[in-house]
């Protein structure tokens, strides 16, 4: 049987600007230029004969005949990817793939992603840690967890718990010739320093922290720096110094005992970990089930009642 279809560029390029109502974001998801994404609407419009949208000053409106293909071509659409990834093998729903931020990766989820694999036994998790922003469009990731103050324009947010960031030592720091009884005696000690990754928001520092304290006579610029919060989490482990780390991001370690707290209150940050997802995309059922495990823990583990 023979079809006599347009090309599929220019269905394309309809679909995406009919659902964004915009040449603009339909050309950002196409990875086109606005013009191109003009450009195929044009022909389109010229092959059916009939106009799909309405060109106005600022904006695009569909048409009764753009309103009425829309759906119809955006199910076709999902029924030609649901047949490409057969044909590629892979079950759409099996495979659950997460670019996580690398020190909530290694602190975090791998130490408690068991819980959700015996949970949903057919879901393959794939964790990518990458401090780098994902890029969606690629269709490749299924979520984000990012690291910031939650300003993440075009997808939805879920906040998975605010930071707090304290003192944080060595047990063994508390004994010996300079034993850690009082902020001041961090004269005598060396201070480990955390440049947040990849925030839009500053991070408190051991300048604020003694500030809090009402101590001034410390210089809080000496002492090794970290780009990696596990990394710095690490050296205090290791007893290299008095780190004012991240108190949820490090609990695993408090709780183990190869961390302590020795003096002094938490400051509270507006930082924190996000989950992240498009806004344009459907939520499948291994999105919505690790969305759901994943607040539930942070629910249990860390709000307050």
């Amino acid at each position: 049987m023979t079809r006599h279809l347009p090309p599929l560029n220019a269905l394309r390029a309809f679909e995406a600007a009919a659902r964004h109502l915009s040449f603009a974001k339909a050309a950002e998801e196409l990875a086109v230029t606005p013009a191109a994404v003009s450009h195929q609407i044009r022909q389109l419009e010229e092959w059916i004969g009939l106009g799909l949208f309405v060109r106005l000053t600022r904006k695009v409106a569909l048409t009764e005949a753009g309103r009425s293909s829309l759906p119809h071509l955006t199910q076709a659409f999902d029924q030609m990817e649901e047949a490409m990834t057969r044909l590629r093998g892979r079950d759409r729903d099996r495979v659950l793939t997460l670019s996580v931020i690398p020190s909530f990766a290694g602190r975090w989820l791998v130490p408690n992603i068991e819980a959700f694999n015996k949970m949903y036994p057919d879901i393959d998790v794939r964790i990518s840690a990458n401090p780098a922003m994902v890029d969606f469009r690629s269709g490749d990731v299924d979520i984000g967890i990012r690291f910031g103050a939650g300003n993440y324009p075009g997808l939805k947010v879920d906040t998975l718990f605010i930071e707090q960031y304290a003192p944080l030592c060595s047990p063994d720091l508390l004994k010996g010739p300079h034993p850690l009884n009082s902020p001041a005696d961090l004269v005598h000690h060396t201070l480990l320093h955390h440049d947040s990754e990849y925030v839009d928001e500053p991070a408190p520092d051991w300048r604020m922290w003694l500030k809090f304290e009402g101590i001034d006579e410390i210089d809080t610029d000496r002492g090794p720096r970290f780009s990696f919060a596990d990394h710095a989490i690490q050296a205090a482990i290791g007893g290299q110094g008095v780190l004012l780390g991240r108190l949820t991001l490090a609990q695993a370690d408090i709780d183990a005992g190869r961390l302590v707290r020795p003096f002094g209150s938490a400051i509270p940050s507006k930082l924190g970990y996000f989950l992240v997802r498009p806004k344009d995309r459907k939520d499948r059922m291994r999105v919505t089930a690790f969305r759901e495990w994943i607040l539930l823990e942070m629910k249990s583990r860390y709000e307050k009642t």
